[in-house]
């Protein structure tokens, strides 16, 4: 084997070693639902739109393995087993709750949220049997700011699309679908689904179009770009205070969509709320 290629072996193996480190960091992530996968005997939760933390036992990380600073008061009771699970404080909060998330000194803020707990990644086993050992640690060990997400079964195609309406009337996001048997497996898995009415991405905005008419002299649209680098405007999904004070140049931004043109431009993009836990 010549130097060249060595050289080119070597490069593959390191970014191959990344990117299972940067799956293995992030823990077990959803795909997105297709009605053709069939989920009957699957078992469904409301999407909570907070922020992803992971308890180690004894401190608690970002999905990115940034070390947070909640109060003690807030992990008093956690047990000294891994957790996964979201740091929520409520449908609709989610610029809140970040904020809260990002501040690099314990404070009284985070007693406003709790750790929404969706999986024991070190436990052995399926899905159901990782979860009971969350469920009976907290049968023992009640806390304030931490609770084990509901599940439940789903027997058709038709309830899931009745509960994702529920969902969606009370304000949430969307639903999570889990196979019960699956193992934990870090990285995307087909094994866990996001089930919206919509698709959601993120972009880097990259300038503002000034608003007309009833927008005079506010944000009209965000310029912005995808990670494969195509560009669009987003010009609805915007309160009155964001159009005053648009999200800033670099900044990262979520947005919801329904399909892609043959371009690849999004359908109908609609901003949803600045990424201030981007890289976390």
């Amino acid at each position: 084997m010549n130097l060249k290629k060595i050289v080119g072996f070597l490069l593959l193996s390191l970014w191959l070693i990344s990117a299972a480190n940067a799956a293995a960091s992030q823990g077990m992530l959803p795909r997105v639902y297709s009605k053709e996968r069939d989920i009957s005997g699957w078992l469904m939760s409301e999407k909570l739109d907070g922020v992803r933390g992971c308890w180690d036992g004894r401190q608690l990380w970002s999905k990115n393995g940034h070390l947070l600073h909640p109060p003690e008061a807030f992990v008093r009771g956690l047990p000294d087993f891994a957790l996964e699970g979201e740091l929520w404080g409520g449908r609709g909060t989610f610029e809140r709750t970040a904020s809260i998330v990002l501040t690099e000194q314990p404070h009284d803020g985070w007693l406003q949220l709790q750790f929404a707990i969706f999986d024991v990644p070190e436990a052995a086993g399926a899905f159901t049997r990782r979860i009971e050992k969350a469920r009976a640690w907290f049968a023992g060990h009640p806390s304030r700011h931490a609770f084990v997400i509901p599940q439940v079964s789903v027997r058709d195609r038709e309830q899931l699309q009745q509960e994702l309406k529920r969902v969606a009337e009370l304000g949430g996001e969307g639903l999570i679908v889990r196979n019960p048997d699956a193992p934990y497996v870090a990285g995307r898995s087909a094994e866990i689904l996001k089930v919206k009415d919509f698709q959601d991405a993120e972009a880097v905005v990259i300038g503002h179009v000034p608003g007309q008419g009833k927008n005079l002299g506010r944000l009209g649209s965000l310029r912005v770009k995808l990670p494969d680098g195509t560009h669009f405007k987003i010009g609805t999904g915007f309160s009155v205070e964001q159009r005053e004070n648009p999200p800033p140049i670099g900044a990262v931004v979520t947005f919801k969509y329904y399909g892609c043109y043959s371009s690849g431009i999004p359908k109908f993009p609609s901003f949803l709320r600045l990424r201030r836990d981007h890289g976390l």
